[in-house]
């Protein structure tokens, strides 16, 4: 992967019922280039608009790839793929860290409502099935929408200079804790 080539990291922090989400650019040559951030609430449904909105407020052309820090934010927020993918343009990576058996059995769990239940349920199971992924010895669990499996394959191994977390992911996830704190204390 060229030392140019940018991705868009997005990563959350929370706590109690509203979360930061971060959206970092990063550079392969993992120079950061650009932050944005949003909200999204906890056990809510919508953690794919504040993604959206946050491509939209960056307006980065030069941004390549997004890369999203798993699929079900804030409790079980189901983050769709695909609309992410037709709303702003981009190839969508999801990465998670993980082996699992999914996530239905636990959103039936989680809520009480069955039309809510259905609704995330369907979201969830509309997004591509999770594959693993070897990364510097590491298996992380890749869903992509906008790229064939080996084109997300190498955008995670390229984005990812050590361990199994991509660095758009890891700073996004740092900013997103940090932001977190200060709006909690300020």
């Amino acid at each position: 992967m060229k030392a140019g080539v940018r991705a868009l990291g997005i990563a959350e922090s929370y706590r109690e019922s509203t979360s930061t989400l971060a959206g970092v650019v990063v550079r392969a040559s993992r120079v950061v280039d650009g932050f944005g951030f949003d909200r999204c609430t906890v056990g809510g449904s919508d953690a794919t608009d504040a993604i959206v909105r946050i491509v939209d407020r960056l307006d980065r052309e030069d941004v390549r790839y997004l890369l999203v820090s798993g699929i079900a934010l804030s409790w079980f927020n189901i983050v769709d793929l695909h609309r992410i993918h037709r709303e702003t343009d981009l190839p969508v990576v999801s990465v998670t860290y993980e082996e699992s058996e999914g996530l239905a059995s636990a959103i039936e769990e989680a809520f009480d409502d069955p039309a809510v239940v259905e609704r995330r349920l369907a979201t969830y199971r509309a997004q591509p099935s999770r594959r693993p992924v070897t990364v510097n010895d590491e298996t992380v669990y890749v869903r992509s929408v906008g790229l064939d499996d080996g084109a997300a394959t190498d955008v995670v191994r390229g984005f990812t200079p050590e361990g199994g977390r991509p660095e758009p992911i890891r700073v996004a996830g740092l900013a997103a804790s940090g932001a977190d704190e200060f709006r909690r204390t300020a």
